[in-house]
């Protein structure tokens, strides 16, 4: 940061009252989390040069202390977040002596400016918060004015454009008129127009093949398939067209393409989606939603390794946004592109997608995604695989289809299955939520269904998965550990089908199919007919 001091993360009483002896242009001191005064201070350093707030400090440079946890600072993304446009900022503990305080590091804003929450512009001089007014604030403004590339007008007009993109904007616009008078009106409001009538970028992005109609060489989707985690692929395939067209053939193809994974267990075989189509979509979409489209020669970029998917999209997350506030911050590159990719239906409202990506992952019991910004390009690493075996996941996928679970509950169940009691403190870790309240519920849930059973009562209370749904051999068992197990059960009486069945949690016929096996094999003989058929050791 511009002119800020760098904070380090311990000191002792006399090293920070020599690093900060004073407020100044670049480091203020709050002694408590106040919510017009944090934003004041946020608003002013986003609009000067930076700087660091201290709270847990008096104006005089006492330590009081304020603990950095969670719960404060989740009050403190609140409070910035209601802030408009506010620069980036990332929050520390930091140890002065024996107290705790936290350190907001605070960049200027490169892109527009800042305001508070109630639409007042501020700019840091030495240790005030000063408001702009008059020429002061004309003058500011004509400085720091955002330009969103987005909203420049092109040369484009609507006789440019493509009937059928027209129609699907209407269309998704709520039934607008494509040849009415209020057309050009109608898509101004929406950023996709100028009064003059030409067509801006955002409105030839999903008007017109913007690689051809605006010769931005690069605003594709290329995905590149490797046989491993060498630099060479051996196929490539490049998806252009409408910004919407580019969101839908590429999910389409990279989901076919990635396939399933046959999961063979016990007679059993199934089939799992590698990667959920809906984390594949929603990962797209936010790539030609908040790229950068004044890099104009570099493409969206697809790898797919045979561990994982990688999406590279051109440009750095727009400010505030940090990849440690990514999932409770907002902003967009692109406004009036992601509003049309909403109302296309191809990306989640406001602040939801990545929370999208997350759960959906989640509940699909793969690794968590991984979200890097490397200052030039956005990359999200979708891992293809996770700490859960595939049979598990094939057990937990029954389950669900015969309506015992929910998509939620997969992963707790899992762990129940492994023997492991299920804790208020292991859910949440589980869950990835820090609510004891929503973790209770969920365990309360399952114990209500029959799914788990509760021993001990509150702070003690532990969950066990219930004996009716533990994973029955048929999930557990290769058919050779299947037979050894029924012919090891034959060894202290004679079997039934039903007996087999309980037994193993195979169904009638697949029980039936295994023990005809045996018979032809020569390891059991069969007995009886029709209800008095039995089974019996050689």
């Amino acid at each position: 940061m511009v002119g800020s001091p760098s904070v380090e993360s311990a000191y002792s009483v006399a090293a920070f009252a020599t690093a900060f002896p004073r407020e100044t242009t670049h480091v203020e001191f709050k002694s408590g989390l106040g919510r017009d005064p944090l934003q004041e201070a946020l608003v002013a350093m986003s609009n000067r040069d930076g700087g660091v707030i201290l709270i847990g400090v008096q104006n005089d440079g006492t330590v009081t202390g304020k603990r950095l946890d969670q719960s404060t600072e989740e009050q403190i993304n609140e409070i910035a977040f209601a802030v408009r446009d506010v620069g980036r900022f990332d929050c520390r503990a930091v140890k002065v002596g024996s107290r705790d305080v936290i350190a907001i590091l605070v960049e200027r804003r490169h892109e527009g400016f800042s305001q508070t929450s109630d639409g007042r512009t501020l700019i840091r001089r030495g240790p005030r918060n000063v408001p702009l007014y008059g020429a002061d604030l004309r003058d500011f403004l004509n400085e720091r004015a955002l330009h969103q590339f987005e909203r420049t007008a092109t040369a484009l007009t609507l006789d440019d454009v493509d009937p059928q993109l027209l129609q699907e904007v209407g269309d998704a616009l709520g039934g607008l008129a494509v040849d009415g008078e209020d057309l050009v009106d109608r898509l101004t409001e929406r950023g996709l127009c100028q009064e003059s009538g030409k067509l801006t970028v955002a409105g030839a992005l999903v008007l017109t093949e913007p690689e051809s109609s605006l010769a931005l060489t690069k605003a594709v989707v290329e995905v590149r398939r490797y046989a491993d985690d060498g630099p060479n692929y051996n196929r490539r395939m490049t998806f252009g067209g409408s910004a919407q067209s580019q969101i839908r053939d590429a999910t389409r193809w990279i989901f076919n393409e990635l396939g399933t994974d046959l999961v063979v267990s016990g007679l059993y075989r199934f089939e799992l989606d590698r990667l959920p189509e809906v984390v594949i979509r929603e990962t797209i979409a936010n790539a030609v939603g908040h790229r950068s489209y004044e890099i104009n020669r570099t493409a969206i970029v697809v790898e797919l390794r045979p561990d994982r998917v990688i999406v590279r999209s051109p440009g750095s997350l727009p400010e505030p946004v940090t990849i440690e506030t990514l999932r409770s911050g907002q902003a967009a590159r692109n406004p009036s592109l992601v509003h049309m990719l909403r109302r296309f239906a191809l990306a989640e409202d406001a602040g939801r997608g990545i929370d999208v990506i997350q759960d959906s992952m989640r509940q699909a019991l793969l690794d968590p995604p991984v979200f890097q910004d490397d200052g030039s390009s956005v990359i999200v690493s979708l891992p293809l695989s996770g700490q859960i075996t595939q049979r598990e996941r094939v057990w937990v996928t029954d389950l669900e289809q015969r309506g015992a679970i929910q998509p939620e509950d997969r992963i707790l169940v899992v762990h129940a299955g492994r023997g492991e009691p299920l804790t208020n403190s292991l859910t949440r870790e589980l869950l990835g939520t820090s609510d004891s309240n929503e973790s209770r519920r969920a365990l309360q849930r399952l114990r209500d269904a029959g799914v788990l059973r509760q021993v001990g009562s509150r702070g003690t209370a532990q969950y066990w998965l219930a004996d009716s749904i533990a994973p029955p051999a048929a999930y557990r068992m290769s058919p050779e550990q299947l037979a050894q197990h029924v012919l090891d059960a034959a060894r202290d009486r004679p079997l039934t089908n039903e007996i087999v069945r309980d037994l193993t949690g195979l169904s009638r016929g697949d029980s039936l199919a295994l023990l005809r096996s045996l018979v032809r094999q020569g390891r059991i003989r069969q007995t009886g007919e029709r209800r008095g058929t039995r089974y019996e050791i050689v």
